[in-house]
């Protein structure tokens, strides 16, 4: 399961068994940190996901800045919620966002419109890139 998280949505992907395919799954809009969690751990079990890849906005040098820290504390957040709502850890890997959301709009330009919304297909698009980085299925 992959996630684009930003201040006021986070959008979900996921993939396939196999890993072959990804598909943007729903963006939500954030409320509070405990509903936010409560909601992605049920997609979480629902989708039995078994791993967490979490977008990071690096700059474009590649150095992390603001941002991307508070993507990192929000993720060690919502792996210590849901190891505490599961009863599981939950595997996480942050994976350079640059320029997912430019790449979305594109996407959706081509594809006509998106009913996920353009953050979860950055968030499939970061999954696409993870997983093609390790070899389809990895």
């Amino acid at each position: 399961m992959a996630l684009d998280v930003g201040d006021a949505r986070i959008g979900v992907a996921v993939c396939d068994p196999l890993r072959l395919t990804v598909r943007p799954l729903c963006t939500l809009r954030r409320r509070s940190r405990r509903q936010d969690f409560d909601a992605l751990a049920g997609i979480y079990a629902e989708e039995e996901a078994e791993l967490l890849v979490c977008g990071l906005p690096l700059n474009m040098d590649g150095r992390e800045g603001p941002q991307a820290r508070k993507v990192r504390n929000w993720a060690a957040r919502f792996g210590r919620a849901l190891r505490a709502i599961r009863g599981e850890e939950a595997p996480l890997q942050f994976w350079d966002e640059r320029l997912s959301s430019f790449a979305a709009d594109e996407w959706i330009a081509e594809a006509g419109s998106h009913a996920a919304g353009q953050d979860a297909v950055a968030a499939a698009l970061i999954l696409r890139s993870y997983l093609d980085e390790q070899g389809g299925n990895g």
